[in-house]
This record gives C-alpha cells, sequence and structure tokens, in this order.
C-alpha cells in the first residue's frame, strides 16, 4: 500500500484499543481543539455576563463586529487585542481594590446599587475581582498556541508583507478615498499594518524646506543685517506653518487609519469577491423564538417592584404589565425586521441591523435595564439567560452576514422532507394562531411577484395541502398494506385507541379538572376575621361581634381524630368530612357581649317579644370572611344565614359553618342533624347599665352546647373553608363546570366535528394517488419568482389554478406513473 507506515498503524491500533471513557475525553478535547476559538467567546461572554460592567462590555462587541465577521476567520491584530486589553483590564482591576480609595471604604452599602461608578466602571472592590479575567486570559492563550502549531498565527503578517510590495503610493492618497477600481478596495482589508497604507508624510517635505532654508541662509551669511532679520521673520513664519500643517495633517492620517480598514472591511463584507451561500435564518427565528418565551414567562425580570407576579394572573386580571408589552413588542419587531431582511436578500441591511442591534441590546441590558429594575445585570438570572440566547443569535447573524443569503428561498424549511417528522411539525406551525397568514402576508409584501394577495394565499395554501399529501404518500409507500387484508391490531388500537381516550378526556376535561384543582393543587383558604350579627325579624341589629387573630384557632390532630370520632356511624356527615382536613377547620372564639349598644325606642322595644314569640324570623349574618391564602386576599361579603325559628326556645345557633371560596356562607346540615348534632341552644339576656350619664343596654349571648367550655360568655364556631385554585389556574378554575364546558369542549367538538363531517366534499382534492406534478408545478412557480420570470409565475399559476378547475385534467396529472 501507498503511504504505509507500521509506526502508525501501531499508533491506531493503539488509541482504538483504548477504554472508551478515555477516548471520549480525546474526542472532548479535539472538539475543544478545533473549535477553540468559539470557547474563547463563550468565556468572554460568560465574563461580561457576571461581571456586568464597561471594562468587560468592549470585547464581546468586537466579538460580534469583528470577530465574527471577519473572512475567513479573526486576524492576528484581533487575538493580540484581546489579549492586551485582557491583561490591561486584570491591572486595572488588581490597581483599584487598595483600600485607600474612597469608594473602598463602604462596600457593602454601594455593591448592590447598579449605577453606582465604580460598579458601572468595573472597579469596584469585591472577592474574586479576577478570576474569570484569568481564565479568559487563559482561553485566549491556548487558542494562540492552537493558532500557531498549525501555522495560522503569522499569516496576516505574511500577507501584509506581500501586499506591501504590490500597492504602490499613488493607490491611496494622504485623505483615504478610494481606489480607482473597485478591486483595489478588495485587496485592504483591517488585519492590514499601518505600515502598508502608504502615505506621503509631511514632515519630510517640511524638513527638505528646513534644509534648503538652512542653506540659503549660509549663502546670504554677507548680507545686511536687516535683510539677514527679515529672512529670519520670514523662515520662522514658514516654519510655524509648517508645523500647524504638519499636525493637521497627522492628525488626518491617523484619524484615516482608524477610519480606512473599517470602511474597506465592511466594504468587503458588503461585496465580497466570493460567498458560501448558506441558509442559517431558522436557527435565528428559533433563537428569538426562546427569548419571547423566556420573556412570556420571565417578564417581571424585565420590570420594576414585579419580582413575584405572575403572568397568568395579571392577565386574568386584565392587566397588561408594561414591562411584558414592550419587551414582547421589541422582540416581535426585531422578528418581523429580520424577515424582511431575510426576504429582500441585502446584506447590507442586515450588517446594519447587525451593528444597531448590537449596540442597542448592550446599552439597554447593561446601563438601562439597572436603572429600571433596581438591581444589577448580575443579580437578575432571567435577564442574563435571555442575553445569552441573544448572543448566540449575533452569532448566527454575523455568520449569515459572512456567507452571504441564499439566491433562491424556495416554501418553508419544514417541507424539505416526506416524514412524519416534517410533517407533524408542519401541521403544528399551521396551528400556530396568526403564524400562517402573518408569514403569508409579509412573503407578499417583501418579495417581488405579479400575484395578488388572494393570489398568492391561494398558491400557498395548495403547496401545504400537497405537502401533506405527499407525506402521507410516502409512509403509505414506506408501510405498503397488502390488498385484501384487513388492518393490524396494532394499527387501530393503536391510532383508533389514542382517538379514543382523547375524545373520553375532553369530554370529561371540566370535571376531572375541577375534581383535581382543588383536592390536589388546592390552597387552604384560611379566614381572617369572623364576624357575627343577630337580628330579630326586621328590626335593629341586637348583637354583632367579630374575631381575627388569636381568636381564630385551628384544630390540633388530636382534636381533629376526636371530631371525626364524634361522627361515627353518621354516613352523612363521614362524606361530608372527607374532603376536609385539619388545616381547612378553623375555630372561632367570639366574646358573648355585643360591641354595639342596643338603641331601640321604647314603643318598638314593647313589641319585639310579641313579634318574636309568633315566630318571627330570626336572621344570623355572617358579613365577611376573609381569607390570606395565596397571593391574593379571598373576600366573602355579606353572607346571610336565615334561619326560621318555630318556637321561642332559641336553638337557632348554626355550630358548623361552610365557607365556599365563591358563594355564601352557610350552616353545614351533614353536621347540623340526626341524632348526634342539633342546632345549638344559646340564651340571650339583656343587660342595663345606669350611670350619671345616661341608661346604656347591651345584650349577652351565651353557648351552652360548646366543646370547649369556658366561664365566661362567649360564642364557638366552627368554619369549613374551601380550598381554592392557586393563581396560576385560577383563570381557568373561575370559569366553572359549565363555563368550562362552554368554552372549551364545544370548541374543540366544533374542530373535531368538521375532521369526520364533511369528508365526501374534499375527496376530489384528498384522494389524489400520485402529487408529484403538482408539488413540482407549486415548486416551479416558487423558482421563476425567484429568478425574476414574473411573466413565466402568471402562467404557471393560470395552469395551477386551471388544474384545480378541471376535475379530468386533475385525474390525468395524480396518476400512477407506469
Amino acid at each position: 500500500r501507498m503511504f504505509h507506515d507500521d509506526e502508525l498503524e501501531e499508533s491506531e491500533k493503539f488509541y482504538v484499543g483504548q477504554p472508551r471513557v478515555l477516548l471520549l475525553i480525546y474526542a472532548l478535547y479535539n472538539t475543544l481543539v478545533a473549535r477553540s476559538e468559539m470557547v474563547c467567546y463563550f468565556v468572554i461572554i460568560l465574563n461580561h455576563m457576571i461581571s456586568a460592567s464597561m471594562i468587560t462590555l468592549v470585547l464581546p462587541i468586537l466579538i460580534f463586529l469583528w470577530a465574527m465577521l471577519s473572512v475567513p476567520r479573526p486576524s492576528k491584530r484581533f487575538w493580540m487585542t484581546a489579549i492586551v486589553y485582557t491583561e490591561v483590564a486584570i491591572v486595572i482591576k488588581y490597581f483599584f481594590q487598595f483600600g485607600f480609595f474612597p469608594w473602598n471604604k463602604y462596600v457593602d452599602y454601594t455593591k448592590d446599587k447598579p449605577y453606582h461608578p465604580p460598579n458601572i466602571i468595573g472597579i469596584e472592590k469585591k472577592e474574586g475581582y479576577v478570576h474569570y479575567d484569568l481564565v479568559q486570559l487563559l482561553a485566549l492563550f491556548f487558542h494562540r498556541s492552537i493558532l500557531k502549531c498549525h501555522g495560522l498565527w503569522d499569516e496576516d503578517e505574511k500577507g501584509d508583507s506581500s501586499s506591501n510590495k504590490e500597492d504602490t503610493d499613488d493607490e491611496l492618497s494622504l485623505t483615504g478615498g478610494r481606489r480607482d477600481s473597485s478591486a483595489s478596495l478588495k485587496s485592504v482589508n483591517l488585519a492590514a499594518s499601518v505600515e502598508s497604507i502608504h502615505v506621503h508624510f509631511p514632515e519630510q517635505q517640511t524638513a527638505i524646506r528646513r534644509k534648503s532654508s538652512s542653506s540659503i541662509s549660509q549663502l546670504s551669511h554677507r548680507s545686511s543685517f536687516s535683510s539677514h532679520r527679515s529672512k529670519r521673520a520670514i523662515l520662522f513664519c514658514s516654519a510655524s506653518y509648517s508645523a500647524v500643517k504638519s499636525h493637521f495633517d497627522l492628525c488626518c492620517f491617523r484619524t484615516l487609519q482608524v477610519y480606512v480598514p473599517i470602511r474597506q472591511f465592511f466594504y468587503n463584507l458588503i461585496h465580497p469577491d466570493y460567498s458560501a451561500v448558506t441558509d442559517v435564518y431558522v436557527l435565528m427565528f428559533l433563537a428569538d423564538t426562546v427569548d419571547f418565551i423566556i420573556i412570556v414567562f420571565g417578564f417581571w425580570a424585565f420590570g420594576k417592584h414585579s419580582a413575584a407576579a405572575d403572568i397568568t394572573s395579571s392577565l386574568s386580571e386584565d392587566q397588561v404589565p408594561e414591562a411584558f408589552l414592550v419587551m414582547v413588542l421589541i422582540q416581535f419587531g426585531t422578528m418581523v425586521v429580520d424577515r424582511a431582511l431575510y426576504l429582500k436578500k441585502t446584506v447590507m441591511g442586515k450588517v446594519i441591523f447587525q451593528v444597531i442591534l448590537v449596540f442597542g441590546i448592550h446599552f439597554w441590558m447593561f446601563f438601562i435595564l439597572p436603572g429600571v429594575t433596581e438591581r444589577k445585570f448580575s443579580q437578575n438570572t432571567v435577564a442574563q439567560l435571555w442575553y445569552f440566547v441573544k448572543c448566540v443569535y449575533f452569532g448566527l447573524s454575523a455568520y449569515q452576514i459572512r456567507c452571504g443569503y441564499p439566491t433562491r428561498v424556495l416554501g418553508n424549511f419544514l417541507t424539505k422532507s416526506y416524514n412524519y417528522v416534517n410533517l407533524f411539525l408542519f401541521q403544528g406551525f399551521r396551528l400556530v394562531p396568526f403564524l400562517t397568514e402573518l408569514r403569508a402576508v409579509m412573503d407578499w409584501v417583501w418579495t417581488d411577484t405579479t400575484l395578488s394577495l388572494s393570489s398568492w394565499i391561494c398558491v400557498e395554501d395548495i403547496y401545504a395541502h400537497i405537502f401533506i399529501l405527499k407525506c402521507w404518500r410516502e409512509s403509505e409507500k414506506r408501510y405498503p398494506q397488502p390488498r385484501g387484508q384487513k388492518k393490524k391490531k396494532v394499527v387501530k388500537y393503536g391510532m383508533g385507541g389514542m382517538i379514543i381516550v382523547l375524545l373520553i378526556c375532553i369530554v370529561w376535561f371540566p370535571l376531572l379538572f375541577m375534581s383535581l384543582i382543588k383536592s390536589v393543587a388546592g390552597i387552604t383558604n384560611k379566614p381572617l376575621d369572623v364576624s357575627i350579627t343577630i337580628t330579630l325579624g326586621g328590626y335593629q341589629p341586637i348583637f354583632t361581634m367579630s374575631a381575627q387573630q388569636s381568636q381564630l384557632k385551628d384544630l390540633n390532630q388530636t382534636g381533629f381524630n376526636a371530631f371525626l370520632g364524634s361522627y361515627r356511624g353518621n354516613t352523612a356527615a363521614l362524606q361530608f368530612l372527607e374532603g376536609y382536613g385539619k388545616e381547612d377547620i378553623t375555630l372561632a372564639d367570639l366574646e358573648g357581649n355585643s360591641n354595639s349598644l342596643w338603641t331601640i325606642s321604647p314603643p318598638t322595644a314593647a313589641s319585639q317579644p310579641q313579634d318574636t314569640a309568633q315566630g318571627v324570623a330570626q336572621k344570623l349574618t355572617l358579613p365577611q370572611l376573609c381569607s390570606a391564602a395565596g397571593v391574593k386576599t379571598w373576600g366573602r361579603h355579606g353572607a346571610p344565614i336565615s334561619l326560621l325559628a318555630t318556637r321561642f326556645c332559641w336553638t337557632v345557633y348554626p355550630y358548623y359553618i361552610k365557607a365556599p371560596s365563591d358563594s355564601l356562607a352557610k350552616p353545614i346540615k351533614q353536621l347540623l342533624t340526626g341524632m348526634y348534632c342539633r342546632w345549638e341552644n344559646i340564651t340571650v339576656s339583656l343587660v342595663k347599665n345606669v350611670s350619671d350619664e345616661g341608661v346604656r343596654e347591651w345584650w349577652v349571648l351565651n353557648q351552652l352546647g360548646k366543646r370547649y367550655k369556658t366561664s365566661e360568655e362567649s360564642l364557638e364556631l366552627f368554619i369549613f373553608s374551601d380550598k381554592v385554585s392557586p393563581p396560576s389556574l385560577g383563570f381557568l378554575a373561575g370559569y366553572g363546570i359549565m363555563g368550562l364546558y362552554a368554552s372549551v369542549v364545544l370548541v374543540i367538538g366544533k374542530f373535531v366535528r368538521e375532521f369526520f363531517s364533511g369528508i365526501s366534499h374534499s375527496i376530489m382534492f384528498e384522494e389524489l394517488p400520485n402529487v408529484d406534478r403538482i408539488l413540482k408545478l407549486c415548486t416551479d412557480i416558487f423558482l421563476v419568482r425567484e429568478t425574476g420570470e414574473l411573466e413565466l409565475e402568471e402562467d404557471l399559476y393560470a395552469k395551477l389554478i386551471f388544474l384545480y378547475r378541471s376535475p379530468e385534467t386533475m385525474i390525468k396529472w395524480t396518476r400512477e406513473k407506469t
């Protein structure tokens, strides 16, 4: 064999025989070496995310606007700039760690202030101030060593020396204007050294003038004193003018040294000699989508005083947070602009958009956002995650600019293959509300075409339908069904069983959801205040009392077990108690003396006992029960309980009250009836106090059958509080069972019914044995549109419409190939 080497063969055998773990380590190291520049980029961005200062801001911007845009790779000048800049940053940070600086005396007070100048600059005193800078410097030196090993470190210097021989002085004037031909512009890159730009230095002319002036002065040495003095003045003025002109020319030259390479760099980027055309728009769109999701679920990180906010609870209360609205609109706007640039295939617009986004995002994230949120960027985890994904987007955008946009954009990226994955992803893409419509309209606006909007949408719909049919036909070819054989049980029970389970779940979803939302994910709803008002008939209340804080007691496990044991044998009571735990029961201890005086006229007071004896309705009112469960305060306002007294025995006090989360409080009949429990008796007495200030009267009530007996007059009340749904699911639980059936089940049922009915009307468009010719016709329409053959686009569109208007022609076109 040619190039056979025994040592290499033995080395290969030795390498293959190594353990798998060691081979994995080798592979990871080789990957690290192959992408060492990506490691450097990652470490620089990570350092900036953690430090978030002006010192670390420079290199990320240079990465997205210089390094990643360089063809074919970043130059030696960039890597030397990054290395030197990192070293200088380490020295500066070390210098400002000394305690004699005034701002280092109050570090604990100023360390969390986002607009404190040392924090913004990055020179604040802190532990581990230089750790990530050292890791960054180590990564840069690692990449430098790899470039040297492959002979790529001094490649730019060789290119500069060769360009020095070819360039002449007249190719680039002092003003730094463009060369006569575009080819000469492309020969200068950003890595060109200062010596490669040939400029006539004014200092040489000044020196010549000075030399000639010196010789003239020597020749005229014999002239008179006045003549010699006048010549000296002339020479002085000439020298001053030359010095000023030299300084001005030097400033212009230094400016051109910066401006010309940058201008030439971007010119070469927009007008390359060759470009490896690629298409990474899908990846950029996915990165933007991830950022969009981060904004939706973490919008509170971009606003002020909203750390505990929840988007679902905010929207359920018809509130749109400003931070959420601004972030969504900005993110969505950038996605629309990016789509427009992609369709127009304008690299210059993409470069301008990239520069604006890089500077805008960095300025907003590291200078505006900390002031809005009142916390440093390094303490905002959601913002850090959003910025990291945005950096991935910047890298993909730079790669797209460097390679150039594709010359032809044909169809959807999900329609490149005809398999189940593409089929389901494409159908999921079409199910997203307004996404298909928005994409179609944007494509029509920013694509050169002769079709109207309705015709454009018609072509898109036909193409989508034919693609779906093509996927199904390909699946039938891969998994053919022999003729005359019944369907396999795997197919029937797999597909049919899944549909049956899905339909059953949809039908019974509201009942299951409302049952589990409180039993599994429910939150205990403890009352904060219990108020009782007792009135006789329609007269003035005779008793008012409330209980708060220490007067509201919880049951322990022993008391709860004893409570359950007292209802042993009572099926109705035990069934009711199954839905409550000890944490859902609250014992209210109410003072027996009314907290309001009884003021009533003598005639009314005389008639009240007579009306009561005749069986007038007594009303026991619990006006308010409040709870602090969850984030919200759940209130129950004005919850009256009407009790009809059959005889004047005052057996009217309901010992057990149910406090639902969405209705009025009411007595628990399962616990108040039967042989074990009954309505409790209360004694009512009127206390009269006569003093110099007058006569004062108030009512005193005492409950006789109390579980926790006390010597004082008091009332006990057991409150059973229903669990409430968590705030994040409150928007669904608030509809109730009937609301969920009306809003969910019926709407979904409408779409399901459309799938199972009306099939006969679409047979001629669904049952197409071979769709290759129609699919090719749609692809041809896309192709001629991209090549600018707009007249041919009209002809092909007319042909497509005629095909769908003629069933006989459709049959001929969709026959199987013989």
